[in-house]
């Protein structure tokens, strides 16, 4: 995506940190259990005074952090991907001798770039998501400060929505659309 999301951004750095140090910190302690540190004595008691666990406490506990950091990680995976994959096409007329396929991502490329030579756009990314039947238009568009942001809803509705209609054959199309501002100090740090 083009656009600067910070606080997701954050979150998604924050989240693979932890989920790093939560693995490092297993794999720690299984190589410390093990013997493979030497510098760690695997006779010395965790807390003074008390007896040591038994053995299958000290591998579930190895098994319960290997799987909440995998879980984060997985989290994180699926943060980064949450677009759906571009899906293919037929168009087929009733009657013709041929067929006409096409990647949803084309169609979606075709939209972001008629969105984006808007003039008070800065960037703009468009997914189409679903089958030919049923499909939906998620869009993400960044406008320049001060942009008439009522205006600009409506334009990319009655013309770049409207165009990819008449060009898919399609009477209605569900939009998402996330619309943001950019920053004004990073048009002139730009330019």
């Amino acid at each position: 995506m083009t656009y600067a999301n910070r606080p997701a951004r954050l979150n998604r750095i924050l989240l693979a940190l932890l989920g790093v140090a939560l693995l490092a910190a297993g794999a720690f302690a299984l190589a410390a259990y093990s013997g493979w540190l030497g510098w760690v004595d695997t006779g010395t008691p965790l807390v003074p005074g008390t007896a040591a666990p038994p053995d299958w406490v000290l591998w579930l506990v190895i098994a319960g952090v290997a799987v909440l950091g995998l879980l984060c990680l997985r989290w994180l995976v699926t943060q980064l991907f949450r677009m759906p994959r571009p899906v293919s096409w037929r168009m087929e007329a009733d009657g013709s001798a041929g067929r006409t396929v096409l990647s949803s991502r084309t169609a979606a490329d075709a939209v972001a770039a008629d969105i984006g030579s808007y003039g008070d756009v800065r960037a703009a990314d468009a997914w189409l998501a679903g089958s030919r039947a049923t499909p939906e238009l998620h869009l993400v568009v960044t406008a320049e400060p001060g942009a008439d942001i009522p205006r600009l809803r409506s334009r990319i509705h009655d013309e770049a929505v409207a165009r990819l209609c008449r060009a898919l054959d399609i009477g209605e199309l569900p939009v998402r659309l996330e619309l943001g501002f950019a920053d004004a100090a990073q048009r002139t740090r730009l330019r």
